[in-house]
């Protein structure tokens, strides 16, 4: 679970005190203070990070040399180290204080990624927990995902209370388990030409992978990623060939966008075949008119599903067991993997209202 420590040094005192309230009430971990007595004025819910002399729960002393942290990881304190890399030196003593110590705060002065990728390697195993400096919220939504684990907490000094909010959304965002459902195939209808979306993404898809589409907004079927052998093209697994431009494709943070509103920069949610999800970047999408035919199909409590996609064998969906179907070569009473929202949509938005698509 990633965490934020909240930066009060430097402020001014009106803000100060908004930005601490902000702090107690997000549920941040902590709040660093070089002011031991602010510090003492914290709730128990939330860690009194002190940077100095004093008395608090976790106590950060910066160092700079092998001797000092050589003295802090012998200590009986259980403190922390901060580590400002500059260099080759104290990129190697950064990574050092990671395998040691319960804490490390690092601060980079490489606008780049590359030395904190060297020490998240460095203490891939090790207990401790990595917290990265950030310069603003941007930084930090980078950070957390550096080499897929990113680091374990972010230290940023907020420019309002509000950024202590949109910092502990930023790191409790988090893409659901979803509950897939059997669905059985009722009827196959080939249609005329049309247009049909390729959504290619900045990812690679796993064979048992896709994402969720439907011309309803009540039921999706798992769409295929093109990672499965194609007789006359190579792979393309960063693919999905998903369906009628009209259709519904779902995304983070339950919410939907047609086919047609996808673009460069926009997000979708991949899935797999046991229902886990991941959040990734689309790269763009590609319209083209093609033949397109129409699946439709029920779930045991009988929820009618349909998803209009090209007529062409290359064309993929997602059965039980991750077993790969070729659109073509569908029958009455095969199964396909779904999943059944229970809400309708308005602007992509859940909405708790009456609804009826057919």
């Amino acid at each position: 679970m990633k965490f934020a420590w909240i930066d009060v040094r430097g402020l001014a005192p009106e803000l100060r005190a908004a930005v601490v309230d902000a702090a107690v009430h997000a549920k941040a971990h902590g709040v660093v203070s070089d002011d031991a007595a602010l510090l003492q004025t914290l709730p128990p819910t939330v860690n009194a990070v002190l940077v100095g002399d004093g008395e608090a729960t976790i106590k950060i002393t910066e160092i700079g040399t092998s001797d000092e942290l050589a003295r802090l990881s012998t200590s009986d304190t259980g403190a922390g180290a901060l580590v400002r890399v500059v260099d080759d030196r104290t990129l190697r003593l950064a990574c050092d204080a990671a395998v040691a110590l319960p804490y490390t705060v690092v601060d980079f002065a490489d606008p780049t990624k590359i030395p904190l990728e060297i020490v998240l390697a460095a203490a891939d195993r090790a207990p401790g927990r990595l917290v990265t400096v950030c310069a603003d919220l941007e930084e930090a939504g980078i950070v957390v995902d550096v080499l897929e684990r990113g680091s374990e907490g972010i230290l940023l000094a907020p420019k309002d209370a509000g950024e202590v909010f949109a910092l502990i959304r930023l790191l409790e965002a988090s893409t659901p388990q979803l509950d897939l459902a059997t669905l059985t195939v009722d009827r196959i209808e080939h249609h005329g030409l049309g247009d049909r979306v390729c959504v290619d993404t900045c990812t690679h898809f796993a064979e048992d992978e896709g994402i969720l589409v439907g011309s309803y907004s009540t039921g999706f079927i798992l769409c295929c990623s093109e990672t499965h052998p194609l007789p006359y093209m190579p792979t393309r697994p960063f693919r999905v060939n998903a369906g009628a431009l009209h259709s519904y494709v779902l995304g983070p943070d339950n919410r939907t966008n047609y086919l047609s509103e996808l673009g460069s920069g926009s997000t979708a949610l991949a899935v797999n075949a046991d229902g886990k999800t991941r959040r990734v970047v689309v790269g763009r999408a590609k319209l083209e008119s093609r033949p397109l035919l129409t699946i439709t199909a029920h779930s045991a409590d009988g929820i009618v599903v349909s998803l209009t996609v090209q007529d062409d064998w290359h064309v993929r969906v997602l059965g039980p067991g991750a077993k790969v179907r070729n659109v073509t070569e569908l029958q009455l009473g095969d199964e396909l993997l779904g999943y059944l929202p229970t809400d309708q949509r308005h602007v992509g938005y859940p909405i708790g209202e009456f609804c009826r698509e057919s």
